[in-house]
């Protein structure tokens, strides 16, 4: 029985591992003032809860007793080496003279230094290489190996890119605050960036042999969730909303043999309409703001597609009325391009394909390879081979990931058959 009771305890200490570490973490840092300091008492509260919780029972408040141990380790930590550090003494002299107050870890408080800890690894003083590994470690809990692993670099590199950021923002005397009101739009729109490329890195790899990574699009999903219950915004529910939407469609994107399905022949019953349902109410919630932006109209075009049965009926003059909205308050290349194809698909290949020629030849996304890719296609579709066969050679030759360019074989195979 006692055996039992125990294993049960270590159950619940993982789970709310799982759903309290980075919120424990995130408050210790404000207390300690230093990340090195408070991920190790954060090990040293949760070692001590191993411990004791089988032995003793779970505390009333599971997540104040691992804020009040690790703060208690980390001074403890800080008196061994004070006997060599005089600084180190200061420090931990003036940890002690800083009453413990409840109120630190109430509710509230606590949701605030999640916060402000999202905010402090999407600082712009930050590059971005540096904010995405950043707040995968520190905000999402990855390991450094994990990371590494995704965005295919040494796990000494990955590391030591953490460490610099860590050591910038020390230096640097980076603020661990969410900006005041002022500034609020700028930083949030970095932040949202950075969950969008993590997102993106998890949906359609950028390079290597796997072409969807579902812990990091996972990661993502969960920061925007909690980012939407921190600080809701029709932006902040316009991306939830797009990442939802589009990791609706993970099942279908792969056949059995592991080959690329474009949109228009994915099995549309392999959707995850809870993912669906829940991301269409976040685009109405969002467009229904005078807050929206470029997250939730590319929402909007993504719930166009999910409302479609199939993909014969899919509203294409609504997507190219979107896309228009999109280009006046983003412009940019690749809007420009998915304008084209939309415009393709409602007025016909030709029309996108002279599109889609007029951006290749300024210059731009020249070294895109979905550019050309969709040249390509919309010259296969036109019967065009010869044309289609050259344009699909360039985009293989620019193509990093594995299932890309295997589609992109494939469709070579087929047109010089």
């Amino acid at each position: 029985m006692m055996a039992s009771a125990s294993g049960q305890v270590q159950h619940e200490l993982e789970e709310i591992y799982r759903a309290e570490s980075r919120r424990v973490l995130a408050t210790l840092i404000r207390l300690l003032g230093d990340f090195e300091l408070a991920e190790e008492a954060l090990h040293d509260a949760f070692a001590a809860a191993l411990k004791q919780w089988p032995a003793e029972g779970l505390p009333n408040n599971p997540r104040a007793w691992l804020v009040s141990t690790g703060r208690f380790k980390a001074i403890d930590r800080l008196r061994r080496q004070a006997r060599q550090d005089p600084l180190t003494d200061a420090m931990a002299q003036q940890l002690e003279a800083e009453t413990a107050d409840p109120a630190d870890w109430a509710e509230d408080r606590v949701e605030d230094d999640h916060l402000r800890l999202i905010f402090t690894c999407c600082h712009p003083a930050l590059s971005m290489d540096a904010r995405v590994a950043l707040t995968l470690r520190e905000v999402c809990g990855l390991t450094t190996e994990e990371i590494a692993s995704a965005f295919l670099s040494a796990p000494a590199t990955l590391a030591q890119r953490i460490v610099r950021a860590k050591n910038k923002i020390r230096s640097a005397a980076i603020p661990y605050r969410v900006p005041v009101r002022r500034d609020l739009p700028e930083r949030l729109d970095g932040v949202l960036r950075v969950i969008y490329l993590v997102f993106n890195e998890g949906y359609s790899a950028s390079t290597g042999d796997n072409l969807m990574r579902t812990d990091l699009s996972g990661e993502a999903i969960r920061l925007g969730r909690q980012l939407n219950g921190l600080l809701p915004g029709a932006e902040v529910q316009g991306l939830l909303a797009l990442m939802l939407l589009t990791e609706s469609r993970r099942k279908a994107r792969i056949d059995d043999a592991g080959e690329l399905v474009l949109l228009e022949d994915q099995d549309r019953k392999l959707w995850d309409r809870k993912m669906i349902v829940e991301g269409i109410e976040l685009v109405r919630r969002a467009l229904r703001s005078h807050g929206f932006g470029p997250y939730s109209l590319q929402a909007a075009i993504a719930a166009v597609h999910a409302e479609a049965p199939c993909a014969e009926e899919t509203d294409w003059r609504e997507i190219v009325g979107l896309y228009d909205v999109l280009l006046r308050l983003a412009p940019s290349p690749v809007v420009e391009l998915n304008r084209a194809v939309a415009l393709s698909m409602r007025d016909g290949p030709d029309v996108g394909l002279n599109l889609i020629e007029a951006i290749l030849e300024r210059g731009e996304l020249s070294d895109y390879h979905l550019a050309h890719a969709a040249r390509a296609d919309l010259y296969r579709r036109l019967g065009m081979s010869r044309q289609a066969i050259t344009a699909y050679k360039k985009a293989l030759s620019l193509a990093l990931q594995t299932t890309e360019r295997q589609f992109l074989q494939r469709r070579l195979l087929e047109l010089a058959g």
